[in-house]
């Protein structure tokens, strides 16, 4: 058990109120940074499966076809928009640390 955990059993806290207000906000931050970057990568490998299981013209499918034949331009179009979709969603993904843990304040680093 952590320090803060017998502190806050301590106090006289619920063993609910000590395991969502404490110990659940302090996992749920390991869980929020691994969740985009599986997001990612099952968001584009899977595009591609889909698209050459089903036969679906999409945005898997042409960059890859396109980096088969060898066609650069697409290749660095497509690339910019896995590019920019991934760091949106890291992006929001670091949004979130804030909602689960308000500690956390962005602002402050740069002071």
């Amino acid at each position: 058990t952590r320090q803060y955990v017998v502190t806050a059993r301590a106090k006289g806290l619920s063993e609910r109120r000590v395991l969502y207000g404490h110990v659940f906000r302090n996992a749920m931050l390991l869980v929020i940074s691994g969740i985009p970057q599986a997001f990612i990568s099952v968001f584009f490998a899977g595009s591609l499966l889909i698209e050459v299981i089903f036969s679906l013209d999409g945005l898997g499918r042409m960059s890859y076809e396109a980096a088969v034949s060898r066609d650069y331009p697409v290749v660095f179009g497509s690339l910019f928009i896995f590019t920019l979709f991934g760091l949106l969603i890291k992006l929001i993904g670091d949004l979130c640390y804030t909602l689960v843990d308000p500690r956390i304040d962005f602002a402050a680093r740069n002071a």
